[in-house]
């Protein structure tokens, strides 16, 4: 039987590829608790950062590319990152304490991509913070996907090794 964290990496990669697609508020989307929980819950670093980029780009592949793309797979590459330091720490606070820098994270990398490639915005100090202030609305939303989805994958996985009677095993 496949370990607790496989299980739940398998089915978090289905859902969050698949949400994506649904109709949902603006940011609200399981793929960044995804790479926060893939960066804590896999060894090798590179499946930790495939698995959510795969989500993403199974879901891209329908929604199209765009010109921010490269800024949105960094943000969640940094996102993943922010598990690694997690790691084995798997705890209400520090979980907390990862969430919110991975979505903080993502939110300053995201929107600097949208200020470079976009004219919305002047070229200027001034006109990244007119970028930043104008996407505050939309960081809550992240915000309480990551910690929301999260808490549900990082529960699951404790749930399912309880039920097995074994610790979860890191892929």
């Amino acid at each position: 039987m496949p370990s607790p964290t496989i299980r739940v990496l398998v089915l978090a990669i289905a859902i969050a590829a698949l949400t994506r697609l649904l109709p949902h508020p603006p940011n609200f989307s399981p793929v960044m608790a995804l790479a926060l929980f893939s960066g804590a819950a896999v060894r090798d670093w590179r499946l930790a950062l495939l698995l959510p980029l795969t989500a993403m780009l199974l879901a891209d592949l329908w929604l199209g590319f765009h010109a921010t793309m490269v800024f949105v797979y960094l943000g969640m590459a940094l996102v993943v990152a922010a598990g690694r330091w997690l790691g084995a720490r798997r705890r209400p606070l520090p979980l907390l304490a990862a969430g919110v820098a991975g979505a903080s994270l993502f939110f300053l990398v995201s929107n600097a991509g949208v200020w470079l490639t976009q004219d919305l915005y002047p070229a200027t100090g001034a006109g990244l913070a007119a970028c930043y202030l104008a996407a505050l609305p939309f960081f809550h939303q992240t915000l309480l996907a990551t910690l929301g989805y999260g808490a549900l994958l990082f529960g699951m996985e404790h749930w399912f090794a309880t039920r097995s009677n074994r610790d979860p095993a890191l892929v």
